[in-house]
């Protein structure tokens, strides 16, 4: 089957709905294939619709090509230890779905999802489906998170989320602010500041990390050291791991280290976390020195359990000798307010994160706070499942690689959820027909 087919069906039965034709869509597709269960996979655009049209147009993977990898497929290019455009990223998922021989349905926008007797209805703009399970793999990253302070912002500033940004040239001249000092706000500072713009990043808590340690690239560490494996029941706070900010990292042909010393390096202003607006004034927190002075201890406690693994393993000698990192340079005086009417800036970029989309979900499985509740990618309510969330089974979880084993474990519950549903429904027409 064509995977990129647009598909103008009319209301179907199927086992299982999976909503997203991602990296992780489509794995499970794989796994529910190799189960015999019938689905479908849903896509409201392209196959790697979000690689394709939702990305900044330098961005690159933060993971190295020797790391890209799905069941039964994997990276097979020149260049193992590089890093895969938005576009390559698109076309090695795109191969996916053709080598899967996935049943995806694009151009189908899912609109509404309910429960209805034992099973659930997914309704979309071309028709609705009744199965018996879904499977949410829409993405962690529908929807930009944008600070209700944004509201009070002179009009005459513009703003765009780091979704709507593509690059320097669609800017206006003059300063541009990015708020929020993870992978993307670096990266995105660092293109802007070498288009010639000055450039002022608003810095909360952040992840600092080097892209090589000891001549290796870190995740090869990470990895290797088993924390990308850990297990979301084997922390203490799972809510405070899943809040952890993307490592500062970035995907560059010379595999250079970007953290907040290398922006400084090159005349970006640092300030503080943007925590208020009073009229032309923007006010940020005094506590600058704390989160950096944090992101430092944190890296060289990750550098000092590296260095003991490979110490008790042996490999000293296979790799680099140790090093550690200057601390983060901190401006003597870090700036509080900065006054518009006195130092203008034209663009503020919104680098403060994303949250999934469940505006089409209509089952009681949202907390106060609009997240999914669940337990390890099961859902709170029998027969739905999610997949691709930060640290949702484990810390690898929303990497490319993570979904393989997050999608066996899961496919598993689901083919055993399944089983056990036609059991109660044939135990229940059993019934029926005695008592008649």
């Amino acid at each position: 089957m064509d995977a990129v087919r647009p598909f103008r069906g009319v209301t179907g039965a199927v086992d299982v709905v999976v909503v997203g034709a991602g990296h992780s869509g489509l794995a499970m597709s794989r796994a529910l294939a190799e189960h015999g269960v019938g689905h479908v996979v849903l896509e409201r655009g392209e196959v790697a619709n979000a690689w394709r049209h939702e990305r900044w147009d330098s961005l690159r993977l933060l993971t190295p090509n020797w790391q890209s990898r799905l069941p039964g497929y994997r990276y097979a290019g020149p260049d193992p230890d590089g890093y895969m455009t938005s576009a390559e990223v698109a076309e090695f998922i795109d191969g996916y779905a053709k080598l899967v021989d996935a049943p995806v349905r694009t151009g189908t926008t899912v609109t509404s999802l309910r429960a209805e007797g034992d099973g659930y209805v997914v309704e979309t703009e071309r028709a609705a489906w009744r199965c018996r399970a879904v499977v949410v793999a829409s993405g962690a990253h529908g929807i930009p998170v944008v600070p209700e302070l944004a509201a009070r912002l002179p009009s005459a500033v513009r703003t765009l989320t780091a979704k709507e940004y593509r690059n320097p040239a669609g800017l206006d001249g003059g300063r541009v602010l990015v708020v929020g000092a993870s992978a993307t706000g670096l990266q995105l500072a660092d293109e802007i500041r070498r288009s010639g713009r000055p450039v002022t990043i608003a810095v909360g808590e952040h992840i600092r990390m080097p892209r090589l340690y000891r001549g290796r690239d870190i995740q090869w560490w990470l990895d290797a050291v088993g924390l990308l494996d850990e297990r979301y029941d084997e922390v203490d706070d799972i809510v405070r791991a899943r809040r952890v900010p993307s490592p500062q990292l970035v995907g560059s042909p010379e595999r250079r280290t970007l953290d907040v010393n290398a922006l400084i390096e090159q005349g970006v202003d640092v300030v503080g976390r943007l925590v208020g607006i009073d009229g032309s004034r923007l006010q940020f927190s005094g506590s600058l020195g704390k989160h950096c002075a944090m992101a430092d201890l944190k890296l060289n406690r990750l550098l000092e359990r590296i260095d003991q693994w490979a110490a008790e393993r042996r490999v000293s000698d296979l790799v680099a000798e140790p090093e550690r990192f200057a601390p983060t340079r901190m401006p003597a005086a870090p700036r509080l307010m900065l006054d518009l009417g006195k130092e203008p800036i034209a663009t503020i970029i919104w680098a403060t994160g994303f949250r999934p989309d469940y505006s089409w979900l209509h089952v009681p499985v949202l907390d106060h706070k609009g997240r999914l509740r669940h337990d390890g990618g099961v859902v709170a309510a029998p027969g739905l499942y999610t997949l691709g969330l930060n640290f949702m089974r484990r810390r690898k979880s929303s990497y490319i690689h993570g979904a393989e084993d997050d999608v066996r474990d899961l496919s598993a519950h689901l083919a055993r959820h399944l089983h056990a549903n036609r059991a109660r429904s044939r135990d229940s027409v059993h019934g029926e027909i005695l008592v008649a």
